[in-house]
């Protein structure tokens, strides 16, 4: 089947979903979660194709990784979105006017969502079952890396609406070819709004081409200022985990940001780094402090290159500032407003980075990793949006829905 036919399909399938029951659709995402469970090892033998395709040294590899243990927690995440509250049909305002007309703001579904993607099929099953609980159809372009893991999941997910008497053509799987991009970015009357989720030039494409509203999930260009009033063990902790949980995500630290009072703490500060083999790239201040203490084939001398840049990576660049001003200035210059964080101890300061920091997430004495839509305690999310209009951070059921005005009248006429 073609991407016109497709998109065909699931123009006429979207048109029946506000006849669904919320009973009807929290017993297919059940049914979803017991058989992605169940049938694990299809799913494992699917992605291990895809994984024989690229490079363990690939950073996207740990991202189109699947196991067992991975398919469990998406089980998990599918169930908790299954326990959430309805979106749909909230009275989001309401009124009654001099002249009898009730007028009320109810939440509807945004309609058909598309999304487009690259090497991650936990982002198949994440957003289907967002959309379906939001009253959502889909369309779904993944990446040609992840293709046959995309295939077995849409798969499953297909035979399970069947098996609920839901319609299975409220989802569809895009050919992995760039085409299929194209079609999706231009087809007015059938997406009602487009999703990019991954890399920057993937993004700026989708952005700059598509004919169809979109909704940025920006990159990750992450900071975290250790401040002239931070807590070392704090900051040790922090900057350990919010660089090598898992290097390969967009909530991963990019830079940190270190006060010229603290140099003296920054070997203790970055040291178990080295036991993860993270390459660092140091502006000139610390890597002079660095280099007797950081292992030789790890440190890099920082170019401009090395700022600004979401790594995906065991790597991390280290820049030195004067003052908090010049953090905030770093951060401004170099941002992708995803996630930025502070460690300090001091509240006036944690207080004007909250302030004067501009991005979707904004923490202070903990790790970025946090930015994610089941940590948000969301369920799931279906991309982390770095734009201002309609959504921004983690964006789950209340992001893929709009509103529409129910007027409620008794025989009256505008005079």
């Amino acid at each position: 089947m073609n991407s016109i036919d497709q998109l065909h399909k699931i123009r006429e399938a979207s048109r029946r979903m506000p006849l669904l029951s919320s009973e009807q659709i929290n017993s297919a995402l059940k049914a979803l979660a017991n058989k992605i469970r169940a049938d694990y090892k299809e799913i494992l033998a699917a992605n291990q194709k895809d994984l024989e395709r690229m490079s363990t040294n690939d950073p996207k590899y740990d991202r189109l990784l699947l196991n067992q243990e991975r398919i469990g927690n998406i089980a998990s995440d599918i169930e908790n979105v299954e326990q959430l509250p309805s979106p749909l049909g909230r009275i989001l305002a309401e009124k009654r006017l001099d002249n009898g007309l009730l007028i009320k703001k109810t939440s509807v579904a945004l309609g058909t969502v598309g999304v487009i993607y690259e090497a991650r099929p936990n982002v198949t099953l994440d957003v289907f079952a967002l959309c379906l609980k939001s009253g959502n159809a889909c369309v779904l372009k993944g990446g040609s890396d992840a293709m046959y893991s995309n295939q077995a999941i849409v798969k499953i997910i297909k035979s399970t609406l069947r098996e609920e008497k839901i319609d299975p053509e409220i989802i569809q799987l895009l050919s992995p070819e760039r085409e299929s991009a194209v079609e999706l970015m231009n087809a007015v009357g059938f997406v009602d709004v487009l999703i990019p989720r991954g890399s920057q030039n993937l993004i700026d494409s989708v952005r700059e081409n598509s004919k169809i509203p979109v909704i940025e999930t920006g990159a990750g260009i992450v900071h975290t200022y250790f401040d002239k009033d931070g807590d070392l063990e704090k900051g040790k902790n922090i900057v350990f985990n919010a660089k090598t949980r898992r290097v390969s995500v967009c909530n991963a630290i990019d830079c940190l940001i270190i006060h010229k009072e603290r140099l003296n703490d920054l070997n203790e500060l970055i040291d178990e780094l080295q036991n993860k083999n993270v390459e660092i790239y140091a502006d000139h201040e610390t890597y002079e402090r660095m280099r007797d203490s950081y292992p030789e084939h790890l440190l890099r001398l920082a170019e401009e290159s090395s700022f600004g840049t979401e790594f995906l990576s065991h790597k991390m660049s280290i820049k030195c500032v004067d003052n908090f001003e010049e953090a905030l200035e770093h951060i401004h210059k170099y941002s992708s407003k995803h996630s930025e964080a502070i460690i300090s101890e001091n509240i006036n300061t944690i207080n004007a980075f909250y302030s004067m920091v501009d991005a979707a997430a904004i923490y202070s004495n903990t790790s970025t990793a946090f930015t994610d839509g089941a940590q948000f305690g969301l369920g799931a999310e279906i991309g982390i949006s770095t734009q201002k209009l309609h959504a921004r951070g983690p964006m789950a059921l209340e992001e893929l829905c709009s509103y529409k005005w129910i007027i409620k009248g008794d025989g009256q006429i505008r005079p």
